[in-house]
């Protein structure tokens, strides 16, 4: 399989008409967006959507692509944060058939084409653009290339977790016990480094996503198994992005 390679970077902005919208309690809403003059993305992009007042002020936030590359919507999973003035009006106000302006897909660095053995590591809705990535791997058969591992307080804090339990991902939970799908019962706690190990064992490449301190401790972790530290992309973000 030939490695994917982003197009160049989007550099005007686009209408996005909202397709689909669903709403998970307080915490997130998923967005399906018809792109116009929509370029292909790789896993691991993302888009940069802006909201208009209308005396011109604007505001703009980045949000991580789910969706595989050949899926005809594009599919962003949005975490509604306290005084965030762009997650809250995506999760409180935008409804069906609402116009976004977008700009993307945007990302040359944190992408997966399909080719290198990797371990994913997600904190929370830093799970995001593995999903793509995950989705691009079973679609292509390339599964075995892509292991995924991700850590949230509980469930309802990690989304897709249903998906990534039938993908096979390792999870964490933090403030709730989870059984495993080998059936083992994991006591509520964050990763251990033991429990890397055996994820980052024969892998080229590792992508880190989530908040400053989780990026911070994985980094550890992850040199403590044996990953090099110029093997390793993150994606950080802080609680107002």
């Amino acid at each position: 399989m030939t490695e994917v390679e982003p197009s160049p970077v989007a550099s005007s902005w686009t209408t996005a008409v909202v397709r689909e919208v669903e709403r998970f309690g307080d915490t997130y809403v998923k967005l399906r967006l018809d792109v116009a003059n929509r370029t292909p993305h790789v896993p691991g992009q993302h888009y940069v959507v802006r909201l208009r007042a209308p005396d011109g002020y604007t505001a703009q936030r980045s949000y991580s692509i789910a969706s595989d590359p050949e899926d005809p919507l594009v599919e962003l999973m949005v975490e509604c944060l306290p005084r965030g003035e762009v997650s809250s009006f995506l999760h409180d106000v935008v409804e069906v058939g609402d116009e976004l302006e977008v700009r993307g897909p945007i990302g040359r660095w944190f992408v997966w084409g399909g080719t290198t053995p990797s371990l994913c590591v997600a904190g929370g809705s830093g799970i995001v653009p593995f999903v793509s990535m995950l989705r691009f791997a079973r679609r292509t058969g390339t599964e075995p290339l892509l292991r995924i591992a991700a850590s949230a307080q509980t469930r309802a804090r990690l989304p897709y977790i249903d998906e990534l339990e039938e993908y096979g991902a390792f999870i964490a939970l933090t403030r709730e016990n989870h059984v495993q799908t080998n059936g083992t019962e994991r006591v509520a706690a964050h990763i251990y480094p033991d429990e890397i190990v055996p994820l980052a064992d024969g892998i080229e490449r590792a992508y880190v996503c989530g908040s400053v301190g989780f990026v911070s401790f994985v980094g550890r972790i992850l040199g403590e198994a044996g990953v090099r530290s110029d093997t390793v992309r993150v994606e950080q973000f802080g609680p107002t992005s």
